[in-house]
């Protein structure tokens, strides 16, 4: 009995090695969806990158809904992220919720049924408590761990990281800001804040919850190049889901055996990332972009009933006609748009100034030929921006238009320029003035000029100017309502580019 007993003992001891050696082994699954760059796009809207007449209509979380619902109901494995930047794109940004101004994002978000998300620069545009308040009401975590005040506490209602359980798998997920934070984000909005360094941060995390986990995944706003970077400089990750630089990736990108994801922006696409996963490791992958056509043939859900809510309250503040544009409105990546110019000439004219300047990254939107409603302009310019007006001298403004030039060379251009004509050649590759010319007359290097811009080019006036202005003088006029007020006082906008800055053999 005794022999017996010892024997049955260690039989069961060796089949509970064996057992647990085997649910080691046992090869675990998870899907991933996610998103980045929501911008407020609740609505479909048109595929503007098309060439069909008309354009099909994309986007928006009713089909979101029914997308990630669809997958559910086919998988029990499926983890659902967002890459930030839901804020800053359509008027559901100024609506309050729940005492948020686009708070109603975030509940539509609680009903999709996040588990996480990382915090964009662009949902600091309207104020560190607003976003509290949006964070409050969303029913999943907030991660961003290098986000932090001075003295490295999190104030925004985030945390640095998170442990998820999934289909058996432990996964653990850590959020990143963008290190150039304080370059893409009005800084008045970010008093007290700190962004700690990416890489330093995310070893650290990895080295402590690594034993903890399977799977780490990094929840990233800081653009596909930053995220390539932090692969190669770090041990120890699977997945980065990334945003901020709003690139469409088809399938992952691999680097250091690091899976790179993202989606584009404006929920045009879920991405979706099937995982197998064994031994800490990613043993098989399969990524792919899902794109979220709109359809009319739904039928009404809670989610369409709450979308529609606040399509209603839009429609009769901003659905009204205000004139119609003669050919495509179209941004570049460098020099002269159309756009971009009506902008920088509607700010030079609202001040009555000599000069308007615009920053390119601040238009935020392409718009087809035809009627331009009041919600396109939003669209276009969805920022709180003011405008402002400070002097200028001559001899700043040919600094100006020097390094406008060397820009345009470059093929980085950043602002756009209404109110000056300039020809130029090239010598020796480098750009020389022939002439510059404000209103029509020649510039005057001792005259004292007005120049019209933003309160964000003001913010970022290095970057954009390349001088500290003096004497700056504010309103409360944003530059939405100035571009309202022009188009529909002129009703018929002709569209085709003019070149202000003319280059010479």
């Amino acid at each position: 009995m005794k022999i017996s007993f010892v024997r049955r003992t260690a039989v069961a001891a060796l089949w509970m090695i064996t057992f647990t050696a085997l649910s080691f082994t046992q090869p675990k699954t998870l899907t991933i969806l996610h998103t980045n760059d929501i911008h407020a796009s609740f609505l479909p809207h048109e595929a503007f990158w098309l060439q069909t007449t008309p354009k099909p209509f994309v986007g928006g979380f009713k089909e979101l809904w029914w997308m990630v619902d669809s997958i559910r109901k086919v998988k029990n494995d499926v983890l659902m992220l967002d890459g930030g930047d839901v804020m800053t794109g359509t008027p559901i940004s100024d609506i309050q919720f729940q005492g948020a101004d686009g708070g109603g994002l975030f509940q539509m978000m609680n009903m999709i049924g996040y588990d996480a998300w990382t915090i964009g620069n662009h949902d600091l545009d309207i104020s560190q408590d607003n976003l509290r308040k949006l964070t409050a009401i969303a029913k999943f975590p907030t991660i961003s761990a290098n986000l932090t005040d001075s003295s490295g506490n999190f104030v925004l209602n985030n945390k640095d990281y998170l442990i998820i359980n999934r289909n058996g798998l432990r996964i653990g997920i850590i959020g990143l800001m963008t290190m150039d934070l304080f370059n893409v984000t009005n800084t008045n909005n970010l008093h007290g804040l700190k962004v700690n360094n990416v890489t330093e941060v995310t070893q650290k995390l990895i080295d402590k919850i690594s034993p903890e986990t399977d799977l780490l995944v990094v929840l990233s706003h800081e653009g596909v190049d930053d995220d390539s970077m932090l692969a190669a400089t770090t041990h120890g990750l699977n997945v980065i889901i990334g945003g901020h630089s709003h690139t469409r990736l088809k399938v992952p990108k691999v680097v250091n055996d690091v899976l790179i994801c993202q989606t584009g922006s404006n929920l045009e696409n879920l991405g979706e990332l099937e995982l197998t996963v064994e031994n800490h490791k990613v043993t098989s992958y399969n990524g792919k972009l899902i794109s979220l056509w709109s359809r009319n043939d739904r039928p009404e859900n809670e989610m369409s009933k709450f979308v529609d809510s606040f399509k209603d309250k839009i429609d009769k503040e901003y659905g009204e006609v205000l004139g119609t544009i003669s050919e495509d409105w179209k941004r570049t990546r460098n020099g002269e748009s159309n756009i971009g110019t009506f902008i920088s000439e509607a700010l030079r004219e609202q001040a009555n100034a000599d000069i308007g300047v615009t920053n390119s990254s601040g238009i935020r939107k392409d718009l087809s030929a035809g009627k331009v409603k009041k919600m396109d302009l939003y669209e276009i310019a969805p920022f709180r921006n003011v405008l402002c007006t400070f002097p200028i001298s001559g001899k700043v403004v040919r600094v100006l238009v020097e390094r406008y030039l060397r820009a345009l060379t470059d093929g980085r251009t950043s602002i756009d320029i209404a109110g000056i004509t300039c020809t130029w050649k090239r010598e020796n590759g480098e750009p020389k003035i022939q002439s510059i010319k404000i209103g029509g007359n020649d510039l005057e290097d001792e005259r004292q000029y007005t120049c019209a811009t933003s309160d964000f080019v003001i913010n970022q006036k290095e970057k954009y100017i390349g001088m500290v202005p003096p004497n700056v003088t504010y309103t409360t006029t944003t530059v939405f309502n100035i571009l309202a007020e022009k188009v529909a006082k002129e009703k018929t906008i002709g569209a085709k580019p003019t070149m202000h800055f003319q280059e010479i053999q």
